[in-house]
Order: structure tokens, then C-alpha cells, then sequence
């Protein structure tokens, strides 16, 4: 059985990339530090695909073991600071994790001989679009230290293929969002700042929820963007891997279903799912903030031959609703009874 490393494989996005894989014929050895505390469903530490390693994913010594004890066929990387205003503030902390330590990776695979890499990228990379919906050749001109580490991890890996062969896929997120609540999978970070998840806490707990500008150029006012169930998500990087295997050839896909939609628009969905309102504010825009983020997928439809097949806005909210109440009353819930997985090797 050939094994996928996935790193921040306890994270969001990693984590639900790591159940696709070990459901669908691949060991997973999932390396994170489980920083934010994160806790997987025990049928991860239960799941005889899966072995779970609490160690920084740039720690040599471990990565060497991993890669010297198991046939590892690739490795998928997710495990970066994701915050992008905190990226404004504390650059240093981003630019060390986000691209020294993934170049330190990179050099550890290389040395291992470990040739297919898929890198969690970010529509970050192109700035604020010139047209839109973006397509991979749009100009890249990121305007956060974070869309900057993802563009110079981007770069990094087609000088690495060029001298030493290593191939790679860069999937450009756009909004990741839902869950596999069936599975006790879903958005659990700390702090909380994506759209969805703070717009579910306000609807249940009558928090204020901030809507930030209602006066884009957009139908209502606020900002548009592509989201992308994360089910969808985790199923395009294993087309990523096979189309590595097929083709041997490294590229950049987009990650996104071409259709956009308000924040104004998910509030009211969420109202709709919940049967609660929601105490809006409108504040101020952020800073670099785009009124309109929406990919083009075609070309990863055409050459990966990936649809998303669970993006619809209602599908997403009511599964990121479900994996809400169920980290509000967790015993309350037959699927996900959860408890801290880490299991060192």
C-alpha cells in the first residue's frame, strides 16, 4: 500500500484530505504539532490507514524515519499560518513557517527521492484581480505576506523541478468551507476568522456578526466569493496526485466552482438553515479586501477532470451547521464523539 505524508494533516483542509486518502486506498501518515489543539475523531486513531505523528513538519529527524520506514509515494502540504492580517503584523513568524521550513521539506524530499509534491496554495497569489473570474494566468500580485509565501513557494518549486526533478501540483484555493460532519470534520480554528463558522456562532449565540463594507461594487454591497466545499476540496488533490503519476509534469490549478456569492447572501442562508436572525454590524472595509474573488475552474476541470459535486451554498452551510451544534453538544451526536487523536510513532 503506497503511503501519502500529509502534513497539517490535523488541520481543517489536512484533515479531510487525510480520511479521503485513507478511504480510498492509500496508507496516510498525518504529521502535524497539533498547535491549535485540534482534535481529530477517534476513528482516526482507530483507522488501520492511518498513523498519526506529533512532530513539526520540518523536524529532519522525523521526516527522514518517515521517509526511510514507509514507501512514500508523495507528499501533500498543508501545514501553514493562514491568517492573513495576522501575516501584516507578524511577517517574520510567516515567512519562517511558510517558506523556510516548506524549502527544508522540500530539501529533506529531495534527498529521500520523494518526487511528487501537492502544495496547498491560495488565490492570494493573484492581489486584487484585474478581471474576473481569475484564471491561472492572471498576473500574480500578491498584496499580504501571506499570498507573498505562497507565490515564493510556487516559485521555489519550479526551480526545484528544473534542477532536480521534483514534481508538483499548486492548487490555488479559493474559500474553503462545510464539513464532513458525518465524520466529526469541520472548521475548528482558533481564533476563529473565516465568513461561515463566525456567522453560524452569531446565529446560535446572538454574538454580533461584522460585516465588513457594504458599499462594493458589487449586486447588494458586499463582497463576492467562490466557495468551495472542502469534501471538494480534499477529492482534487488526490486527482492532483494521479495526474502527477499520468503526465510526470508539474502545474498550477485553481480550486474553485466559478460561481460567486455575497457575504450578504451567506448571512441570509445561514438565517434560512438556523430559523435564527443574525445581529449585523457593518463596519469599515478591511484593507485589501477585492469586492469580488471567483475562479475560473475550467482549465482544472479539463486537465484533472474534477467537479466539485457538493458546493452549493445550502449543501455547505447546513453541513457547517451540523458540525457546529455538534461541537456545541457534542454528546448529542452519534458520528462525532471526539477526542484528541495524537498518537506518536
Amino acid at each position: 500500500m503506497k503511503t501519502i505524508l500529509v502534513t497539517g494533516g490535523a488541520g481543517y483542509i489536512g484533515s479531510h484530505a487525510s480520511w479521503y486518502g485513507a478511504q480510498h486506498g492509500y496508507h496516510v501518515v498525518i504529521l502535524d504539532t497539533f498547535r491549535h489543539n485540534q482534535k481529530l475523531p477517534a476513528s482516526f486513531a482507530n483507522h488501520p490507514h492511518i498513523t498519526i505523528i506529533k512532530k513539526d513538519f520540518a523536524d529532519q529527524k522525523t521526516l527522514a524515519e518517515i521517509f526511510t520506514k514507509y514507501d512514500v509515494d508523495a507528499v501533500m502540504h498543508f501545514a501553514a499560518l493562514i491568517e492573513v492580517g495576522e501575516s501584516v503584523k507578524h511577517p517574520c513568524a510567516f515567512y519562517e513557517n511558510n517558506v523556510v521550513k516548506t524549502i527544508s521539506l522540500l530539501q529533506t524530499m529531495i534527498a529521500h527521492n520523494i518526487q511528487k509534491f501537492i502544495f496547498s496554495s491560495s488565490c492570494a497569489v493573484y492581489g486584487t484581480p484585474h478581471t474576473v473570474p481569475i484564471d491561472e494566468n492572471h498576473p500574480k500580485n500578491p498584496i499580504s505576506p501571506y499570498g507573498k509565501n505562497k507565490l515564493m513557494v510556487e516559485m521555489a518549486l519550479e526551480d526545484f523541478d528544473r534542477a532536480y526533478g521534483l514534481k508538483s501540483v499548486c492548487l490555488r484555493y479559493f474559500n474553503a468551507a462545510g464539513a464532513l460532519d458525518q465524520h466529526g470534520l469541520g472548521e475548528q480554528h482558533a481564533p476563529e476568522t473565516h465568513l461561515i463558522p463566525l456567522a453560524l456562532r452569531a446565529a446560535h449565540t446572538g454574538k454580533k456578526f461584522y460585516l465588513f463594507g457594504d458599499n462594493y461594487e458589487t449586486p447588494d454591497g458586499s463582497c463576492v466569493r467562490d466557495f468551495l466545499h472542502v469534501q471538494d476540496l480534499a477529492s482534487a488533490h488526490y486527482k492532483a496526485l494521479d495526474y502527477l503519476k499520468t503526465e510526470n509534469k508539474s502545474s498550477q490549478f485553481n480550486l474553485g466552482t466559478g460561481y460567486g456569492y455575497s457575504v450578504k447572501q451567506v448571512v441570509a442562508a445561514i438565517e434560512k438553515e438556523c430559523g435564527k436572525k443574525i445581529n449585523l454590524t457593518t463596519k469599515k472595509r478591511r484593507e485589501g479586501d477585492p469586492a469580488k474573488l471567483i475562479a475560473d475552474p475550467t482549465h482544472t476541470q479539463n486537465i484533472l477532470q474534477w467537479h466539485p459535486e457538493h458546493s452549493d451554498l445550502e449543501t455547505i452551510i447546513a453541513s457547517a451547521n451540523r458540525f457546529y451544534e455538534t461541537l456545541q453538544n457534542p454528546s448529542q451526536s452519534k458520528h462525532c464523539k471526539t477526542k484528541n487523536a495524537n498518537r506518536p510513532t
